[in-house]
């Protein structure tokens, strides 16, 4: 079986960490940005504060681009302000252990609003670095096929066709 999977682009997720202002939570998690490459840092490696704000390297992930895609991803370079969709999944809280695992990131428009309906994972856009944006036109350069639409035309049915019975007509 041939896979679709064309490119693949390793990114590093960055998250933040805010105080919540809720008796119910401690904090408030959110991606904000990716790196383009692998960085050298650990994952979960805090890399600035400010106030009750905190920012953290949380680990890689790789976008994959697939051929059969390309219409979606030329629908976010389009948009004006291209996305990434970056998943994460809450893990058991213990103080010491991460909060969350990167599940993926994200190009494709259609994908991260499916990916919005599975429970309790966190789904927030962060901008398309210029390098993702560069890397993804390119792809849709290379293997963008124009698929026209064609509305298909319901097939009549003979209501005299074997197989075709009236409910009731034949049960004894």
């Amino acid at each position: 079986m041939c896979s679709t999977v064309s490119v693949r682009i390793v990114v590093g997720v960055v998250i933040e960490r805010r105080k919540a202002k809720s008796p119910w939570l401690d904090f408030l998690w959110r991606p904000v940005s990716v790196l383009v490459g692998k960085p050298s840092a650990a994952p979960w490696t805090r890399i600035g504060e400010k106030g009750e704000m905190t920012l953290f390297y949380a680990g890689e992930a790789a976008i994959e681009l697939h051929r059969t895609e390309t219409e979606s991803y030329l629908q976010n370079l389009a948009s004006g302000t291209p996305m990434l969709w970056v998943v994460l999944r809450p893990v058991a809280a213990e103080p010491a252990a991460p909060a969350f695992d990167i599940l993926t990131v994200t190009a494709d428009p259609s994908e991260g609003e499916a990916l919005t309906d599975a429970g309790n994972n966190l789904v927030e856009t962060v901008s398309m670095p210029a390098e993702i944006i560069e890397a993804t036109r390119n792809f849709i350069l290379e293997h963008h096929v124009e698929r026209p639409f064609i509305k298909r035309q319901r097939d009549r049915v003979d209501p005299m066709m074997r197989g075709h019975h009236e409910r009731g007509r034949d049960s004894k």
